[in-house]
């Protein structure tokens, strides 16, 4: 089981783990609305809960995930005709994150405390360096990131 620490860094378990790849998110658009009022994301590795103000996306195979208010914008810049705020279309800017590709089930607990994901082997075990974690699926994470190391 790994843990969101919420807090601004890469965590220690991923870091050290000589397996770590380092990779660089591709630009990408997504559909983004904002959460007017608390609610639930069901995601392809399970549900999550959302704050008013957090971003839900929608990636191009349909698939929802959130990202909270506080990291969205050091994420995402919106396009044209939409401003920063509104929903709309938004693309991904070229973040670093640190990555493992797992080789058995796994879980992750969420900043929040109680959203929590389950990973397959294959999947990837992702370290934003902002205190979150994600998984992400092998086909998503080939076409959305570029490998660094």
């Amino acid at each position: 089981m790994y843990r969101s620490s919420g807090r601004s860094g890469y965590t220690n378990a991923i870091q050290s783990d000589p397996r770590h790849v380092e990779a660089r998110k591709r630009p990408g658009k997504v559909e983004v609305r904002f959460a007017d009022t608390e609610c639930i994301v069901q995601t392809p590795e399970g549900i999550v809960h959302a704050k008013p103000g957090d971003a839900i996306l929608t990636g191009s195979a349909g698939e929802h995930w959130r990202v909270s208010r506080a990291h969205f914008a050091a994420k995402y810049e919106p396009l044209a005709p939409a401003r920063a705020g509104d929903a709309g279309c938004y693309r991904a800017l070229p973040y670093r994150v640190m990555a493992l590709c797992m080789s058995e089930r796994f879980e992750v607990v969420l900043s929040d405390g109680v959203s929590r994901l389950r990973g397959h082997p294959g999947d990837w075990l992702v370290d934003y360096g902002d205190g979150s974690l994600g998984i992400v699926a092998p086909m998503t994470f080939a076409a959305t990131y570029e490998m660094l190391s």
